[in-house]
This record gives structure tokens, C-alpha cells and sequence, in this order.
């Protein structure tokens, strides 16, 4: 019953609104001027164990943060420009992406996104992936991943 107390607390929002505990190491964060910083609560990317969670990149330029690209395909490249260079922020690349989940303007977009994508992931095995439609602002794709980059 106590792990279950323990857990419960853990788990809540303090009345304060902000979480008194982290489980994340503060030195877990990923961060580089490669890639657009986002600008809500989250990070670029966090490494657990031999893990990397990149948060969905876009299209966007990292320095002026404007759109690049007017097609899918082309928005397609630069977004994964931009999560490769958080992956190389990580110590890694593409080729250490094991999970990728993408986001279309709409899905009718999905066989020209499919055919860029398949063309920079050219390597089999190709990481495991869910594609959907989804409501974007401004932008026609948003990608985020999970890389596998063993510690030792």
C-alpha cells in the first residue's frame, strides 16, 4: 500500500501547480542552435537509459523560425534536417532512429511525404513509424523519434 502512496504523490500536481520531484536526470535535456527551439514547456530532445526522445520538429529555419519549403517534399527534407541535427546533439543520427511518428497536414499528402522519407531513410531496416493526419499551423509535417544509443 505505501508504493502505492508513494507513487500517487509522485504522480500528482502540488497545489503549488509545479512539480516538486523529477525523475529525469537535469543533465538528461539535449539542446542545439541546429535545430528551432520550441516555444512551449518541453525540450528539444531527453535521453533516458539508451534512449532519445526528440520532440516533433517542423519545417522551420532555427534560426528565424520561418517556414522552409512550400511542398511536402521539401518540408519533408528540412524536418528531418532539423531532427537530425538534435540526433547529432545526442551523439547520434539518423541511422540510430528506431521510432519515428509523423504528422501530415492531411493524409493525402502521404505518398509524396512517403517517397522523401523513404529516400533519406534509404538503409533497411527502416525505423518503425505511425504516419496520421493531424490539424498543423502553418506547416504540412511534423516528425518526432526515438533514437537507440547505447551508453557504454
Amino acid at each position: 500500500m505505501k508504493i502505492r502512496e508513494e507513487r500517487a504523490s509522485q504522480n500528482s500536481v502540488p497545489s503549488n501547480g509545479t512539480l516538486a520531484r523529477r525523475r529525469v536526470d537535469p543533465n538528461a535535456e539535449i539542446r542545439t542552435d541546429g535545430a528551432p527551439r520550441g516555444t512551449g514547456a518541453y525540450s528539444q530532445a531527453i535521453r533516458a537509459g539508451d534512449l532519445v526522445f526528440i520532440s516533433g520538429q517542423g519545417p522551420l529555419d532555427p534560426e528565424t523560425l520561418e517556414v522552409r519549403g512550400a511542398t511536402i517534399e521539401e518540408q519533408t527534407e528540412h524536418t528531418l534536417r532539423n531532427l537530425a541535427a538534435v540526433a547529432a546533439a545526442a551523439g547520434g543520427g539518423l541511422a540510430d532512429v528506431v521510432k519515428v511518428s509523423a504528422f501530415l497536414s492531411s493524409i493525402d499528402l502521404f505518398p509524396a511525404f512517403n517517397a522523401t522519407y523513404e529516400r533519406i531513410f534509404a538503409t533497411e531496416p527502416r525505423p518503425a513509424r505511425t504516419t496520421t493526419g493531424a490539424e498543423l499551423r502553418d506547416i504540412l509535417v511534423e516528425i518526432d523519434a526515438v533514437l537507440y544509443l547505447p551508453n557504454g
